[in-house]
């Protein structure tokens, strides 16, 4: 049976939320407001995912990891901090989600005959237009 994806409900205990001013276009708010949302979940020691669910995330998510294993991610689009908030959980959701979807194993297909055929025809094709391109021996 597949692993499933942690649940956020669960890991929420785990989850450190800090803020910090946004970049970009914005005005004097930009200057006054601290709107970015950066989310750190520490993987390697959470209690909520077993020891499975931890391999599945250091495989997949590995180019969003820390070298501590922290999985860190941001939220800046909108100027309310708590939309950046719910946003970024949002993001770590979808994240976990796809993580946990088991990809289908490819059956290859046999060649048909008619591709077999044509395949061979051409390769006899061209073997004889290389053979009148040959200087006659004499």
């Amino acid at each position: 049976m597949p692993e499933r994806a942690p649940n956020i409900e669960d890991i929420k205990d785990e989850l450190i939320f800090s803020t910090s001013r946004s970049g970009g276009p914005g005005g004097q708010n930009v200057n006054k407001v601290s709107s970015k949302v950066t989310l750190k979940w520490d993987v390697a020691k959470s209690t909520q995912i077993n020891s499975n669910q931890k391999d599945i995330i250091f495989n997949k998510l590995k180019n969003r990891l820390t070298k501590e294993q922290v999985l860190v991610l941001q939220e800046q689009e909108s100027r309310s901090q708590f939309v950046n908030k719910e946003e970024v959980i949002i993001k770590l959701n979808d994240l976990l989600r796809k993580a946990f979807v088991v990809k289908k194993k490819r059956k290859p297909t046999k060649p048909t005959k008619t591709s077999i055929h044509k395949r061979v025809k051409e390769k006899k094709l061209k073997g004889e237009k290389k053979q009148w391109r040959q200087k006659p021996d004499h």
